[in-house]
């Protein structure tokens, strides 16, 4: 029951390459327009709107670490120790570490939108409104507040011990569904990796041999003769 097994952990991890690209995206999009008369208000807006409202949600319910936005495995497909990692995903102390991360986005936002303007000659949306630029950044903002969670949740999840994944209590489809925010179509059905430490771990394990009726006979009646002898 080794988390280093699930692949969609580790495809969490690569999440994090997607990030400057996001960001980037939230620049060029602010750049359509100009700041309006309070640019403070408007970051706070664009802010409590992209990252605020997520992060409350996902704090409600977190994000489901066998989801990826667009896919999901579905959850009554979802092998034991996935139900046992679920139940495993989300102590205070990852929330509050998700809360953090929302709101280290504030400072970022205040950033990107003071960067802006040096990308206007770039910008793919010219002549925008600035309602439409903060109403389309929206979205980038609270994808990164679900890719800071769940990249924080994987790497609490791949550093937890097969022991202690084994005892934790799976939780049930049911309990899933009402507990985590689990979205994408239902399609991803990966199987386990196989991990050199499971290899190693079979091939110390002794098989049984078969043994034939035939052969414990002559096994039988070979002692019968060496206890005549002696």
């Amino acid at each position: 029951m080794s988390p280093r097994s699930e692949p969609l952990l580790w495809l969490q991890l690569l999440g994090v390459a997607a990030i400057p690209a996001e960001l980037l995206a939230v620049v060029l999009i602010l750049a359509g327009a100009d700041p309006g008369p309070v640019p403070a208000v408007e970051r706070l807006l664009l802010w409590a709107l992209g990252a605020l409202l997520p992060a409350v949600l996902l704090w409600q319910r977190p994000a489901d670490c066998w989801s990826l936005l667009l896919l999901q495995t579905p959850a009554r497909g979802r092998r034991e120790v996935q139900r046992r990692l679920s139940a495993l995903q989300a102590p205070l102390p990852i929330r509050l570490l998700a809360a953090v991360w929302a709101l280290l986005l504030l400072p970022v936002v205040w950033r990107l939108d003071s960067l802006s303007a040096q990308m206007a000659a770039i910008a793919p949306l010219p002549e925008a409104s600035r309602l439409v630029t903060i109403l389309l950044s929206v979205p980038l903002l609270a994808i990164l507040v679900w890719q800071g969670q769940q990249l924080i949740q994987a790497i609490w999840l791949l550093s937890r011990s097969s022991e202690q994944v084994a005892g934790t209590t799976a939780m049930t489809p049911e309990a899933l569904l009402r507990e985590r925010l689990s979205l994408g179509l239902p399609l991803l059905l990966p199987d386990p990796l196989s991990l050199v430490e499971d290899r190693q771990h079979q091939v110390a394990e002794p098989s049984p041999s078969a043994v034939t009726p035939d052969q414990q006979a002559k096994t039988d009646a070979g002692a019968e003769l060496d206890e005549q002898v002696s």
